[in-house]
């Protein structure tokens, strides 16, 4: 049942920005299976999910000018998949700064928006300037 963690081939092809984001995601993988389905590898479920994940980014039409995913106006996970990876990311979150700090760390700078355009209380403000 349990198999080894998957290495992926996409990660060298990948942005350097995309593949960390894979990374990071594969070790939120590993953590929660680890916590919950006591394999020493993935289990095949988590296998599966680790898969699809990488597919998703892979075909992201943002690339490297991508957010993360929780903040991305395109959803491009199926409704199952999603809630598989939100519940995985909901627990594993909190454990990576322990288990994985550098990647933790750049997932919080990533998740940070960058604004291109003022936002409308900025736009308000300079009007009356």
């Amino acid at each position: 049942m349990s198999k080894p963690s998957p290495v992926s081939p996409v990660v060298s092809s990948l942005h350097p920005r995309l593949a960390r984001e894979l990374k990071t995601v594969f070790a939120m993988i590993r953590l929660y299976c680890r916590a919950h389905h006591q394999a020493t590898g993935l289990c095949d479920e988590c296998v599966k999910l680790s898969e699809y994940a990488e597919r998703r980014l892979a075909a992201c039409p943002f690339q490297e000018e991508k957010t993360t995913c929780g903040k991305c106006t395109v959803h491009c996970y199926k409704a199952t998949m999603r809630k598989q990876i939100i519940e995985v990311m909901r627990f594993s979150g909190p454990r990576m700064i322990f288990h994985h700090p550098f990647l933790a760390l750049a997932h919080l700078i990533d998740k940070k928006p960058i604004h291109n355009k003022p936002l409308p209380l900025q736009q308000k403000n300079k009007k009356r300037s």
